[in-house]
Formats: structure tokens, sequence, C-alpha cells
């Protein structure tokens, strides 16, 4: 779903920052996959091409920018995007701003022409920049860290002169100094991070960057999160129809219910999830005071599709855009628990974590409106808000208005017609909302 991208001078610790993040990515978020990746590329022919033009030193900076976006375009075509579109998260080590500083501002062929020349590669949705004073980093490049990448051949840009201009050339271009050119000044800059002090500071710095970026749950800028999200709910249908459960995992019948409504419109359970919901505990112990949100929304949608659970299994059925770190759910099902939403067993079961949790019945029809009305959970809770003495159901009614004028709120509600075309109407015999009335009658009817 997102391409991260690491950039700084040579010798600045951007392979550290990599595996530094795939770590914490892996342990907090609940992506697809974590892949990590480099440019050029050591495996393929494109960049072996781009590597060898910087060894030698022999090639124009027209022949190397040429080289650098050849493999860039077949990376990102070939490699990254397919992993975007299953709701993979990306991290790579260099991308476009290495070219526009090295071939750009150092090779001074100019920023607009080498953008003009990668402007068919992927757009990053977050540049990290990593920075160290150039004299350490020709420390580490020379002390060998570098050499087993370049077949202790010296690359002819690895001297204190070129690398101080190489330093600038990043600082004057991803502070702002100077602009980076279309369409790759989308992407967010964060830095400089320093890198001179010890791996714990380094990796204190990327959690926060890395928390802070995942949890505003930004738009990615090369796939629709829409459809991503459509592929993880897809297959977590597809897994749950499939699975066969281990003693202790029995899966209660209404998790496959059609009739999951149980003869509620989706407001009145809006309405029953709100007067069960006790604020004042669940903010006393950092859960959300409302049912209506989002990390909320993820974790008793999933439980509601999944049956009994533990988390870490729980979370590998998330999907790509449940935003929710392993820190906060293990904390949202703790007071799930107390609160009587779910029922705690401990299993013995060889590997097995021990703690499962399985979604109250009296909460399945409410999980599985919620997770078919995920796309417009902010929404919902902004609506009641500010309108706190309403009835849910005049919600959806309210909230529609906003489709004809605002283009991502109608691609939101798009996303919910997709999504109960897959989980059912909540009463067998309803037609699919297809439009503004449907899913208005569908919102305080059922159908």
């Amino acid at each position: 779903m997102y391409l991260i991208t690491v950039e700084g001078g040579d010798g600045s610790g951007k392979g550290e920052a990599v595996r530094i993040l795939r770590r914490i990515a892996s342990d907090e978020f609940a992506f697809s996959g974590v892949h990590l990746t480099h440019e050029p590329r050591r495996h393929s022919k494109l960049g072996m091409l781009a590597i060898n033009a910087v060894r030698i030193g022999d090639h124009t900076p027209m022949e190397e920018a040429g080289l650098f976006a050849a493999d860039r375009v077949d990376h990102s075509r070939s490699w990254i995007e397919p992993l975007l579109v299953e709701g993979g998260l990306v991290i790579s080590d260099r991308n476009i701003h290495s070219s526009l500083v090295y071939q750009g501002v150092v090779g001074e062929l100019g920023l607009e022409t080498v953008a003009q020349m990668n402007s068919a590669a992927l757009i990053p949705d977050l540049v990290i920049w990593i920075d160290c004073d150039p004299e350490r980093a020709m420390r580490r490049i020379n002390s060998g860290t570098l050499r087993s990448i370049s077949l202790n051949k010296t690359e002819y840009f690895e001297t204190s002169e070129i690398q101080k201009k190489i330093r600038k050339g990043f600082s004057d271009l991803l502070s702002g100094e100077i602009k980076v050119p279309p369409p790759f000044n989308s992407s967010p800059i964060v830095g400089p991070i320093k890198n001179e002090d010890s791996l714990d500071d380094l990796e204190t710095s990327l959690k926060n960057v890395l928390r802070t970026f995942i949890q505003s749950r930004p738009h990615p800028l090369n796939t629709d999160p829409s459809l991503v999200d459509l592929k993880s709910l897809k297959r977590l249908i597809e897994i749950v129809k499939s699975q066969r459960t281990l003693p202790g995992f029995e899966q209660p019948d209404h998790v496959t219910s059609e009739s999951f409504l149980e003869n509620l419109s989706p407001a009145e359970w809006f309405a029953k999830a709100e007067k069960n919901w006790d604020s004042e505990s669940a903010k006393s112990q950092n859960v959300a005071s409302t049912p209506v949100n989002f990390s909320i929304a993820s974790i008793v949608g999933t439980l509601s599709l999944i049956g009994t659970t533990d988390v870490a299994r729980m979370r590998r059925r998330m999907g790509p855009v449940r935003f929710v770190t392993t820190r906060h759910s293990r904390r949202i099902l703790k007071w799930l628990d107390e609160n009587k939403w779910v029922n705690k067993q401990q299993l013995h079961i060889p590997f097995h974590e021990g703690a499962s949790f399985r979604l109250r019945a009296e909460w399945i029809g409410f999980g599985k409106v919620l997770m078919a009305l995920l796309p417009l959970i902010q929404s919902l809770n902004s609506w009641r808000r500010k309108n706190k003495d309403s009835k849910w159901s005049e919600a959806m009614g309210d909230l529609v208005r906003f489709a004809e004028t605002d283009k991502n709120f109608s691609s939101a509600i798009n996303s919910v017609f997709d999504r109960l075309k897959l989980l059912g109407t909540g009463a067998p015999g309803n037609k699919t909302p297809y439009d503004h009335s449907s899913l208005i009658s569908w919102w305080n009817s059922g159908g």
C-alpha cells in the first residue's frame, strides 16, 4: 500500500535505517507484508549496468541518469507495484531523490530533466532523510562496511569533496531550499534524522516517524486504498469459509450467518452499541470513547468474521489498512473483555500464545455492520460529534448529501456497496444497496 524510501549520502546509515524500519513495521502494524529493496538493484541486468557506470566513472551524467531511470521504472512496475496492490509496505534504500541529487544536482543535468526521465516510476509515499557528517560517512565507507556491495571497487563519487557536494544536494533538495519537480513533489519528506549517535537513538527517531505516518492513514500515492482493502476482505472471507479449526477454535454458526442484522437496522445497531459503550471507562484505559471509531471497527469487525482467535492470528487477518498497533490491539481487547464485549479463554495448544478471544454473539451483527461501513466510519464518527442529540437514523441521509460535491466521499460510498456485495446485506433476500437512496433504506431498515 505504501512505498517508503530512505535517502541520504553514502555512509549515512541508510541500510541500517531500512532494517530498523522493517522491524518496527513488522512488529507493530498489520500489513500483508513488509518488503525491503534498494536502488539500483544488484540482482538485475539494468541495475548492474547502473552500478558499473558509477564504479568506473566513464559515463556522462545523462548516460548514468538513463541507466538509473530504466532500472527504477522496471523496478517500480514489475516488483514494487504488485506488492503495494496486495497491501504491502515496501521500504527502499534509495529511490528517485538520489537520482535528483547525484545526476540532477551533482551531475548538473538539472532536476527537471531527471524527473522527466523517471516520470513513469512510482512516487514515494514517504521520504525519510538520514544525515551524517561527510567525514564520518567516509570513515564508514573506508572501514569496509560498503565494500562487499562494491566488490572492493571504489565508486568514483566516494571522495570527501564529492560527498560534501552530495550532502549539500540532499540538504537543499529535501529541506525545500530547491523545489522537487513534479510528479515527485507529492512525496512528504521527514528529516534530517541524524545518524551520528547510538542505534537506539536512531531507532527511537524512526519509530516516531513511522508511527506518525502510518497512524495518520494518508491516502496512498500509487494505489487505490478501497481496492486494496476490498482484496483483503475477499481473502479474509475466503479463509473463513475454507479453514479448518483447531480444538478450542470452533466457529459458532452466527459467524457465517447471512442473517447477521437479526431484525435490527444498522442505525439501530449503532444506537445499541453506543448505549452499551462505557465511555468513561474506555477513556481511562486509552480506548476510544465511542464504538464508532476506526480502531474499534477494525478489531470488532475482524472478530465478527473469524470467530475465536489470538492477537497474532487476528492481526494477520486484519488486512493492510487496519492501522492499529499490536500494543493498542491488546489494550482494546483487554477493555472489550472487561466490559463483556468479548469472551476470553486460555487454550493449551502447543506453539499457541495462550489467550484467545471471541466476540460475544450479541455483537456479531454490529461487527459485520462495522466491517461493511469501514470506509465511512470516520465520517459517521464526525457526524455524531456534531449531532450529539440526533438519532442515528438521521446519519446516513445527512452524510450522503456530501457525496454530490465530495469525490472522496462518493468513492467511500461506492466501497461500501462493494463490501456489502461480499458480506451480504444481513437480511437474506434483500437487494444490495446500489445508490444513495437504497443505502439510506438499508441503513434504516436493513433493506
